[in-house]
């Protein structure tokens, strides 16, 4: 039976661009001709979903062609049979997880290949993965949703063999060496090893990102929407970076 790799973008905490990292995978994936299906977990928010709706909008309003994937929001009562004709049918699954812990977002987790948790470069985000000492800096134990990760990793070996390749992403960083960067840099490769994740610089502290939503639009879309010409150093920088969190994937081989 084939089956394509479950890529899941998880935490238990709003703000941390969840969705934002989603699309541009999704979108990136697509553009190596990969066939890619999407899911939005967040039956609250929807915020994939409303992302990929403003793609279908503007490409529709400017007459051109853009990548989109097959998508679905999930929070019914078939969504483990769905997903599993999604994971058959298509290369990649990008599943946008919900800041929450639910029996919705175990599920997600649980049947992540890859699992990427975004965090932004702060000790406020860091506390999403473990608890730190604001005194000594001395972490004093994992986070509520790190070991809830490790049931999920428990889970998912006992039911199948599988593994979950858990990412946990750098995400809007600053140009500026700050005490306080150095500080998380140290500390989550400290981590990594004790909770059993990759550590990943993701992306900076950029304004498009943000923009791009309203136009469902992502930095691997930019010559076709805006014009080759009008890539500015900062616009390629943040194409490498998506780029980067590709190569950072490691997909099993369908099967």
């Amino acid at each position: 039976m084939a089956h394509g790799h479950v890529i899941v973008i998880g935490n238990e905490k709003g703000g941390s661009g969840k969705s934002t990292i989603a699309m541009h995978l999704i979108v990136a994936l697509m553009r190596l001709g990969r066939s890619v299906a999407s899911i939005d977990l967040d039956i609250r928010q929807k915020t994939l979903t409303r992302y990929i709706e403003n793609r279908r909008a503007y490409a529709a309003g400017r007459g051109i062609k853009l990548p989109i994937s097959d998508h679905a929001a999930f929070g019914g009562g078939n969504d483990e049979e769905e997903l599993r004709q999604k994971v058959e049918s298509h290369d990649f699954v990008v599943i946008d997880s919900l800041g929450a812990d639910t029996t919705l977002s175990r599920f997600g987790h649980s049947c992540a290949d890859t699992l990427i948790t975004p965090i932004n470069d702060s000790f406020v985000d860091l506390d999403v993965i473990a608890r730190v000492d604001g005194e000594t800096m001395k972490v004093i134990g994992p986070s509520h949703y790190a070991e809830m990760v490790w049931e999920q990793k428990k889970g998912r070996a006992k039911r199948d063999g599988g593994s979950i390749d858990w990412i946990v992403m750098r995400n809007r960083l600053s140009s500026l060496d700050a005490l306080n960067k150095r500080n998380m840099e140290r500390i989550l490769h400290g981590l990594s090893g004790r909770l059993g994740f990759r550590v990943f610089s993701g992306f900076g502290e950029r304004v498009i990102y943000r923009e791009l939503f309203l136009k469902g639009l992502t930095m691997m879309d930019l010559r076709e929407a805006a014009g080759e010409e009008d890539l500015n150093i900062s616009h390629i920088a943040a194409r490498q970076e998506v780029r980067s969190l590709v190569e950072a994937i490691k997909p099993r081989t369908r099967r």
